[in-house]
Order: C-alpha cells, then sequence, then structure tokens
C-alpha cells in the first residue's frame, strides 16, 4: 500500500489544494482547515448549506491565506493577531464553543459577496476540542482543526473504484474521490478493507497514526466540487450498499500519533 496524493481544505467547506508533500501536526496537515466562514450566530457556513462554497479557493502562505473566486478581487488575508476571542461551533448542534479570532470587515464583505449573505471569516489560532473526550472512541479529541470531528480523513481508492462499479450497474456515472474531500488517498489496499482498520495503528512513511473509525458520510458528497451542481448520488448507493446503523460510511478517520513531513509515494503498514 502506498500514500497516492494529498489534499488540504484552508478554508473549511473550500476548494481543495493538492500537494506533494505535508506536515503533520497533531491537529492535522499544516494549513487545512484552520480558517471557517461563521453565521451571525458563530456557527460554521458549510457546503451542507451552500455550495457556492466551490467557487472559494484559497492559497496559504506565511502568516496568511489569500482568497481567490472567479469575478472578484483576490483578497489577502493576514491571520489575526489581535483582538477579543469569539465562540464559535462548527455545527449548531455542538457545545463547545470553540475560540476564534476575526479576519475582520474586508474578508468578511468579500465572502459576503461571494455567498450572497452576511458571514464573517475567523481563523483558529490555537485547534482544540470540538467534541467531549467520551464521544470518541479511539482519540482523546483534545486538539483538532475546524474540521468536522477528527483530525484527518484518509479514503481508499479500491473502496472508490467499487463504489462506482454500483453507480454503473444502476446507470449512473462514477463519482471522483474529491467529493470525498479527503486529506489522504491510499492505493494498493483491497476495497473496503479500512473497516477493519479501527483502533489500530497506521505507519505512513515515518508518520504514526491511530485509525478512528469509519467516516459518516452527508449531502456535501452529492456536489460536484468543481461546479457545485448536486444530485442524489453518491449517497443513495452508499444507502444501499454501505448503511451501518443509520450511518452511510466512506473514508477513515485518522489521528496523528506523532508530527513531521509526509509525502506522496510513502509506503502505509497497519499494525496490531
Amino acid at each position: 500500500m502506498r500514500l497516492t496524493s494529498i489534499h488540504t481544505y484552508p478554508v473549511k467547506g473550500c476548494h481543495r489544494l493538492d500537494h506533494d508533500d505535508a506536515f503533520v501536526h497533531p491537529w492535522g496537515l499544516a494549513g487545512d482547515r484552520r480558517w471557517m466562514v461563521v453565521d451571525a450566530d458563530g456557527v460554521g457556513v458549510t457546503q451542507r448549506e451552500t455550495t457556492r462554497l466551490v467557487g472559494l479557493h484559497a492559497s496559504v502562505r506565511p502568516g496568511g491565506l489569500t482568497l481567490h473566486a472567479d469575478g472578484q478581487p483576490d483578497l489577502d488575508v493576514p491571520e489575526p493577531a489581535d483582538g477579543e476571542p469569539v465562540p464559535v461551533r462548527t455545527f449548531r448542534s455542538r457545545t463547545f464553543g470553540v475560540p476564534a479570532l476575526l479576519a475582520g470587515p474586508a474578508a468578511d464583505a468579500w465572502l459576503g459577496t461571494l455567498l450572497g449573505r452576511p458571514v464573517r471569516l475567523v481563523w483558529l489560532a490555537q485547534p482544540t476540542r470540538h467534541l467531549a473526550a467520551e464521544d470518541r472512541e479511539h482519540d482523546t479529541g483534545d486538539q483538532v482543526s475546524f474540521a468536522d470531528a477528527y483530525p484527518l480523513l484518509l479514503a481508499n481508492a479500491a473502496s472508490l473504484d467499487v463504489l462506482n462499479d454500483w453507480l454503473a450497474e444502476t446507470g449512473e456515472e462514477p463519482v471522483p474521490m474529491t467529493r470525498f474531500r479527503p486529506n489522504l488517498v491510499v492505493s494498493g489496499a483491497p476495497a473496503w478493507a479500512e473497516d477493519d482498520w479501527a483502533g489500530r495503528p497506521l505507519r505512513i512513511g515515518d508518520r504514526l497514526f491511530r485509525a478512528a473509525g469509519p467516516c459518516d458520510r452527508c449531502v456535501v458528497t452529492t456536489t460536484d466540487q468543481e461546479t457545485g451542481v448536486r444530485n442524489k448520488e453518491p449517497l443513495r448507493t452508499l444507502g444501499r450498499h454501505r448503511n451501518v446503523k443509520q450511518k452511510l460510511l466512506f473514508g477513515l478517520n485518522l489521528v496523528p500519533l506523532d508530527s513531521g513531513p509526509l509525502a506522496v509515494d510513502a509506503p502505509i503498514v497497519i499494525t496490531t
């Protein structure tokens, strides 16, 4: 098995960045989901509610990022250096308020134009806890970015191949891996092998991770990540073949156990 691609999403819900290598932190990959768009209540605005986020491109630079979108001038946004932190939540149902810093009115106005609604951009200066420790079976959850729940998401190329075979059987078009917005994609493993990795250590190159269990998928997977067009697949097919306790599973959550560089083509070893 080998690592075939690496991806980050600088602003939660934005278009992906593809990498040949990345640095692994306890909270996830460097530059991954440290920024989030929030509504007036401090709740994250994601692709679940607006597909316009697929048009948001963000490039990371030292000390900040640059926002890009068709029809709008690029905007340079520095990491906030001061100001009173505001409590934000990745989802309305979350009880933990994560302290974040406001990016400022220029970023808010730029994103408001893109999304067609009043929003704010916030930066997570210190990755921290989103969920209670007892909510996690294989992770204490004390350091997470603005990811939904876990620091990283891994996907298996062979599992996507099988899913696309199922789609073809019903006359549906195949879907690309981008629909699942993974951080790491692996090849050389049998389809759905990742189901058996939960709780086990994984070594990818020189980096050690713990598999924290399968990922329950949502409506974002039905959104074309280039156009924003949304339909019913692949959720409908996952519902027929990958429905476990009312959760539609694809991909594997990971927790880093150490820090350091990681590169495409690194070998992968699953241990006990």
